[in-house]
C-alpha cells in the first residue's frame, strides 16, 4: 500500500520575471514560487515529505498537449532580445516570455508528470508539484494568462495514453476559468473538468461567454465539462463548500475517477488582488480533504496562480499538510452560501442534469437563470479584453488582514484500534492497538455502571467501556487522534461515550448512527447533533436530529451518498463539533453497507480536528478493516460509478431539508435553489 506524500520543487524555476513595464504581468513574480517554498520549510512540511526530482519534459511529452508549430516557436525565446521578447509576448494575451522560460517551462511539465507517474504506481499516495510557470490558460498553439505549457492537461494525457486509466478528474480551483484545460478536453469523456472561476457575467478576464455554465463540453465529451461562475467577488468558506457539497463532489462520486488532478490556484484565497474573494486559507485544507477519498486517494496538486504572497503561502501549507494527513483546522462561523453563489449552483445542476443521474431529480431550466445581467451581445472585441487594472481595487485587497492559521499539531499515534479480545488485526501505518485499561478507567467504567446500569448483569460489558474511556482520555491528552472500538452493547456504549466526552473533550458531538433502534443520546440542549441512517422510518422533530429512512436495492449507495454529500455533510460543518461519535448496528449480511461506510468516515475526517471515535457492534473483519483505514488516511474501497437515487428516497430528504433549513443555514435552498 503506498503511503507518504510527495514534494516537488526547483528554485531554478524561479529564475525567470518579466523585464519590461506590464501592469497586467507584474503581478506574476519568482517570489511566488519561493515563498510558498519556504514557508513549508518553515512549518516543518518539506522534511516530511518525500523529495522528488524534478525533469526536464521531453518535446513528446509536451505535444500531446501542443502544436509543434508553437514549441518550435517558444524554442526560439532563449536567443531573443528583450526587445525581441516584448514583440514575442505581444502575439498572445497576458503573457510574458524570459530567456529562461522555456527551460523553467519545460520543468514545470516534468515535475507534473514525476509527480503523476510516483503517484498512479503507488511510490507516494498523493503529492504536490510546486511549479511555475502555471499552466491551465496555454492552448494548443498559444501561451496565455501568464502559462506557457499546459502542464495539467499534459499531465492527464500523459496518465491516459502511459497507464490506460480510462475517468481522471480535474479539480481547477485557480479564481480563473482554466480555458486551455476546457478546450483540450472538451469532447473526451475520458476527463472530467470542473473549474469555478471569477466571471461577473462575462465581465472579468478572460471574458469568454465559453467559460460560463452553459457550456458543457462537446459531442462525446457533453457533460464532462463543468463551469462553475462566479459573478461577484467576495464567495467565501462557506460558499466554497456548498459549491462542493452541491456540484462537485456528486458528480465526482458518480464519475468515480482513477486519478485526481487538482489545478491549485491560490488567488481564490483572501487577499489576493486578482480573486477578491474572502475564503480564508484554511478552507483549502478541507477541499483537499473532501477530494481525498476519491481515486483511492490517488491526488496529484500542482501550483497554478496566486499573488498574495501571505495568503498563498498560506494555502499551499494548508494543502501540503492535509496531504500528509495533518487533521484539519475547525472552520467556524459558517452560514448561508450566497444569493449569487446559490444562483450559480442551481444553473449549474440545471445545466448538467441530462448528463449526470445525481441532478436527474432536479426540475431542469436548461440554458435560463432566474436573474441574468446578460452583455450587450453586440460589444464585439470589448468582450475579448480583459479591464484595466484597477490600482483602488488592488490596494484595497494588499490591505486585507486575516487571522495567520493555527499551527497544525497532530497526536504521534493517529489511530487506536480494540477488537474483540482474542482476535489478531493487522494495521496501517500509524495505528496501534490499545493497550491495557488504566486503573483510572477501570474506576470510572464502575462509577458509570453505579450510576446508569445497575441493571445490567453482563460483566463483560466493562472492557468495551474502558475502552472507550481510554481513548476519549487519549485523545482529551493529545496523545491519539482517533479510535476503533469494537462493542456488544451499543445502547450503553454510546451514553458512555457521550457523557465521557462532554465531561471535557468536547462542547459539542456529532454522533452517526447506521442502524435502526433508539439512540440514548439527548439532542435537545445543542450539545448533541444526531444523524441515523435507517431503515425504519422514524418520527423526529428536533432541530437536532436527522433521520434518513433510505429503501434497500441497487440504488441504495446512490441514495446514501447524496444523503452525505446534501445534507449530512452541510449539517455537520456547520454544526462544528470537537467530537464525531460514528456507530455501526450490527448489519448482518449487509455487506453493502461498508463501502458507504468507509467514505462517510473519509469524509467526516475534515471535521473536529479529526478526532472521530467509532463504535462497530460485533466483530466484521471486513468492516473493521475498512473503518480502520479510513480513519489512519488510508484508502477505501471504491464504490463504483453510481446511478441515480430511488425518487422515494430524494422526496424524502428534500422533506427532512425543508424541516432543518429553518434552522440550519448550509442546508437552505440546497436543493430547490431558487425555484
Amino acid at each position: 500500500m503506498a503511503s507518504g506524500s510527495a514534494l516537488i520543487f526547483d528554485e531554478e524555476m524561479s529564475r525567470y520575471k518579466l523585464l519590461w513595464k506590464d501592469p497586467v504581468c507584474e503581478i506574476e513574480v519568482p517570489e511566488r514560487l519561493t515563498v510558498s517554498y519556504e514557508a513549508l520549510k518553515t512549518h516543518g512540511v518539506t522534511q516530511r515529505c518525500k523529495q522528488l526530482p524534478v525533469r526536464q519534459a521531453t518535446e513528446q511529452e509536451i505535444l500531446l498537449a501542443h502544436s509543434e508549430e508553437y514549441l518550435e516557436a517558444v524554442k526560439q525565446t532563449p536567443k531573443m532580445s528583450v526587445e525581441e521578447l516584448m514583440a514575442f509576448s505581444k502575439q498572445y494575451s497576458d503573457v510574458y516570455f524570459h530567456q529562461n522560460i522555456y527551460h523553467c517551462a519545460k520543468l514545470a511539465v516534468g515535475a507534473t508528470l514525476q509527480l503523476v507517474d510516483s503517484v498512479v504506481k503507488r511510490e507516494v499516495r498523493n503529492g504536490m508539484a510546486l511549479v511555475r510557470p502555471p499552466g491551465h490558460h496555454s492552448q494548443r498553439s498559444a501561451a496565455n494568462g501568464f502559462c506557457v505549457f499546459n502542464n495539467v492537461a499534459i499531465a492527464a494525457l500523459h496518465a491516459t495514453k502511459n497507464y490506460n486509466l480510462k475517468r481522471v478528474l480535474i479539480v481547477d480551483w485557480d479564481i480563473h476559468h482554466g480555458q486551455g484545460v476546457q478546450y483540450c478536453f472538451e469532447e473526451d469523456p475520458s476527463v472530467l473538468y470542473f473549474s469555478w472561476h471569477r466571471y461577473e457575467n462575462q465581465t472579468f478576464w478572460p471574458n469568454l461567454p465559453e467559460s460560463d455554465y452553459t457550456s458543457v463540453g462537446k459531442g462525446k465529451g457533453c457533460g464532462f465539462n463543468i463551469n462553475l461562475p462566479w459573478n461577484k467577488v467576495g464567495m467565501t468558506n462557506s460558499d466554497y463548500l456548498a459549491a462542493f457539497f452541491h456540484v462537485l463532489l456528486p458528480v465526482a462520486y458518480e464519475f468515480d475517477p482513477e486519478l485526481v488532478l487538482v489545478s491549485a490556484g491560490f488567488d481564490s484565497a483572501i487577499g489576493d488582488p486578482e480573486g477578491e474573494m474572502c475564503a480564508i486559507p484554511e478552507i483549502f485544507a478541507h477541499l483537499t480533504q473532501l477530494l481525498m477519498p476519491l481515486a483511492a486517494g490517488k491526488m496529484c496538486v500542482v501550483l497554478e496562480g496566486g499573488y498574495n504572497l501571505t495568503s498563498l503561502a498560506q494555502s499551499v501549507c494548508q494543502t501540503v499538510q492535509t496531504l500528509l494527513g495533518d487533521p484539519a483546522p475547525r472552520l467556524s462561523g459558517l452560514t448561508a452560501a450566497c444569493e449569487s453563489a446559490l444562483e450559480s449552483i442551481q444553473n449549474v445542476r440545471n445545466a448538467q442534469s441530462s448528463y449526470w443521474s445525481c441532478f436527474k431529480h432536479l426540475e431542469a431550466h436548461l440554458g435560463t437563470s432566474t436573474k441574468r445581467a446578460r452583455m450587450d451581445e453586440n460589444s464585439g472585441a470589448k468582450e475579448a479584453e480583459k479591464p484595466a487594472p484597477e490600482t483602488n481595487t488592488k490596494k484595497t485587497t494588499q490591505d486585507i488582514v486575516w487571522p495567520e492559521p493555527l499551527i497544525r499539531t497532530s497526536p504521534d499515534v493517529r489511530t487506536v484500534v480494540a477488537p474483540p479480545p482474542g482476535v489478531e488485526v493487522s494495521l496501517p501505518e500509524g495505528c496501534q492497538h490499545l493497550g491495557e485499561v488504566s486503573q483510572s478507567a477501570t474506576k470510572e467504567v464502575q462509577s458509570f455502571r453505579d450510576k446508569h446500569i445497575q441493571d445490567v448483569t453482563d460483566q463483560n460489558i466493562h472492557q468495551p467501556l474502558g475502552n472507550i474511556i481510554s481513548v476519549l482520555d487519549q485523545m482529551m491528552n493529545k496523545e491519539v487522534r482517533n479510535g476503533c472500538i469494537v462493542v456488544s452493547d451499543l445502547s450503553v456504549s454510546i451514553r458512555c461515550a457521550c457523557e465521557r466526552a462532554l465531561m471535557g473533550l468536547a462542547e459539542r458531538v456529532l454522533v452517526v448512527f447506521i442502524g435502526d433502534g433508539n439512540i440514548p443520546v439527548k439532542t435537545n440542549d445543542g450539545k448533541v447533533f444526531l444523524v441515523q441512517v435507517c431503515a425504519e422510518e422514524t418520527e423526529e422533530e428536533c432541530g437536532n436530529r436527522l433521520s434518513l429512512c433510505l429503501r434497500e436495492g441497487e440504488s441504495f449507495t446512490a441514495g446514501f451518498m447524496q444523503a452525505v454529500l446534501s445534507l449530512i455533510l452541510p449539517l455537520a460543518y456547520e454544526f462544528n463539533p470537537c467530537l464525531v461519535l460514528g456507530v455501526f448496528r450490527d448489519s448482518g449480511a449487509k455487506t453493502h453497507l461498508t463501502p458507504v461506510w468507509g467514505h462517510l468516515t473519509s469524509l467526516l475526517q475534515g471535521l473536529a480536528g479529526g478526532q472521530t471515535l467509532t463504535l462497530l457492534q460485533g466483530y466484521d473483519k471486513n468492516l473493521l478493516e475498512v473503518t480502520v483505514s479510513a480513519l489512519s488516511g488510508a484508502p477505501v474501497p471504491p464504490l463504483g460509478p453510481l446511478g441515480a437515487p430511488k425518487p422515494a428516497d430524494v422526496q424524502m430528504m428534500e422533506k427532512q431539508r425543508q424541516r432543518l433549513q429553518k434552522r440550519w443555514s448550509l442546508v437552505q435552498e440546497c436543493w430547490g435553489l431558487l425555484r
